[in-house]
């Protein structure tokens, strides 16, 4: 494991983190470098992130200015890598831990039911929520709680933006009656859909899926990543300790 900014980020393989998932449950988080700029601002997604059970290093950047001035190494695992490790590992488990997705949208659901039966990873509509409008100073959802509480799925994948997933998954964490895997990976299911772009392999390893997504839709992803700048003086500034707010 690895400290920083006061978060302790998963810092082994893929097939080990899937593994801790499938048996034990828990919060999965995967912070952006969007998302980390806004931890000053945004007390609730900074204690999300900081109450997860695990937590990986999504941000090309912070993983690259972390391992320049640390001796301790983080290992990055996109979102994108994630969703990949899981797609291979879970048609060879035990299929009866089931998956439930929230969804953006009624359209993003089709896709993603259509490809998820696609690549050997049974899910229904039933197995599905459709999220509704989340008002930023209360993110809560009785209704997919009293779902979850009744089907219990082990999957929980939180289809839905970044700075309000991990408040939504936090927040199930502490309120459902049962403890399944809640992953909070966004779009990434989306990459592999087609419904966003489609990034390479070679491109996610070379950190440069924001670039690719920016180059997609300038208009939306140009002003989101330069943002993202700012966790570069966070990092300097604070480095393994708690950001103050």
């Amino acid at each position: 494991m690895s400290q920083i900014l006061g978060i302790t980020f998963f810092n082994e393989s893929e097939f080990k983190l899937f593994d801790l998932l499938n048996n034990l449950g828990g919060l999965l988080t995967v912070p952006s470098g969007p998302g980390i700029a806004t931890i000053p601002d945004e007390q609730k997604y900074y204690e999300s992130l900081l109450n997860s059970d695990l937590v990986i290093a999504d941000s090309g950047l912070m993983v690259l200015v972390w391992n320049m001035i640390s001796k301790e190494k983080v290992k990055r695992i996109s979102g994108l890598k994630f969703i990949n490790s899981f797609l291979d590992f879970y048609p060879k488990t035990d299929l009866t831990k089931k998956v439930f997705l929230v969804n953006p949208s009624q359209k993003e659901q089709n896709v993603n039911i259509n490809y998820l039966n696609s690549v050997n990873v049974p899910i229904s509509e039933s197995f599905c929520h459709l999220a509704p409008y989340y008002s930023k100073k209360k993110i809560e959802d009785l209704d997919l709680l009293q779902k979850l509480n009744s089907l219990q799925p082990h999957w929980v994948f939180l289809n839905i933006g970044g700075g309000t997933q991990e408040i939504l998954g936090y927040w199930l964490k502490n309120n459902l009656n049962y403890k399944p895997a809640i992953i909070c990976t966004g779009a990434a299911i989306a990459f592999k859909t087609g419904y966003q772009v489609k990034i390479p392999t070679i491109i996610d390893e070379l950190y440069l899926g924001w670039l690719w997504r920016t180059i997609s839709n300038p208009k939306v992803y140009g002003k989101r990543f330069w943002e993202a700048r700012k966790t570069v003086s966070l990092i300097l500034n604070y480095r393994e300790k708690k950001v103050e707010n």
